[in-house]
């Protein structure tokens, strides 16, 4: 393929991909009467704010949503990165019984769909009283992941034996080889697991909509859906509100990108 035929393939995928994100952002900006009137790709013309001012108004009370879901994501994040590292530190640099074959076990949970453990988690939720609360939405999810687990696992092996055998020597414990000598210098992987994080669960849909009922815990994806089944006339407000639940993901991609490619460039199975 000329090299003059693969920029246009490339080119051609990158407006098949980005074209959704800007027709929404484009009609986000325009008021029902224009986007009713005028072809969907006509830009807004003259730009208005009137459906973020609707959103964030007392009608529909957009901000509750997006507070919810930022206290989530900080919540899990957190508890992702605590016990991910930690499991990844025993899987890869202590030696016990039976390590490799319970690492590989653990891993194989990544091929079981995520709609097969909803109901038990449902049913664990509601036996313990804690359904249509903060706790149910991050507690499923705030003590690692097979794939944190993996990612961190495989860069923490490519961290010199020698250098903790020499922290050892001078008197330092595991906990201190792991919090002062291994994380640090993994801390482009462990960025990348966080934003990774980030990004999964603030997009997260499925079990926020089933295990909380009402407004009260409501994250921002259930909000938008809920806009989109209630005012699927208004297209512009619904689109104003996908603008906002995606700006804050496309800032962090943007700033994150080089760190993003890098990070994971290092990464594979050893």
């Amino acid at each position: 393929m000329s090299g003059g035929l693969t920029y246009l393939v490339l080119i051609a995928g990158a407006l098949l991909t980005l074209g959704p994100f800007v027709l929404s952002f484009m009609t986000a900006f325009k008021s029902p009467q224009q986007f009713a009137s005028e072809p969907a790709l006509n830009p807004p013309n003259p730009v208005t704010t009137v459906n973020f001012a609707k959103l964030f108004g007392g009608a529909y009370g957009f901000i509750s949503p997006i507070a919810v879901t930022a206290q989530m994501v900080a919540v899990v994040l957190v508890g992702q990165l605590v016990f991910s590292i930690m499991a990844a530190y025993a899987f890869a640099k202590l030696t016990f019984r039976g390590r490799d074959g319970l690492f590989w076990l653990y891993l194989a949970t990544l091929m079981i769909p995520q709609v097969v453990t909803v109901i038990p988690l449902y049913a664990m939720m509601s036996a313990a009283g804690l359904r249509n609360t903060f706790w149910a939405l991050v507690l499923p999810f705030m003590f690692g992941s097979p794939y944190a687990v993996f990612l961190l696992r495989e860069h923490f092996r490519s961290v010199p034996d020698d250098l903790i055998a020499a922290a050892r020597i001078d008197g330092a414990g595991d906990w201190r080889i792991l919090w002062q000598i291994v994380a640090p210098m993994s801390r482009g992987i462990i960025a990348t697991l966080a934003i990774i994080t980030v990004v999964s669960h603030w997009n997260n849909f499925m079990w926020p909509l089933i295990i909380t009922t009402g407004r009260d815990w409501q994250v921002i994806t259930v909000a938008t859906a809920n806009l989109q089944s209630q005012y699927n006339a208004n297209w512009t407000l619904v689109m104003a509100a996908t603008t906002v639940a995606m700006a804050p993901l496309l800032v962090i991609f943007a700033v994150f990108q080089r760190n993003i490619v890098n990070s994971i460039s290092l990464t594979g199975f050893k």
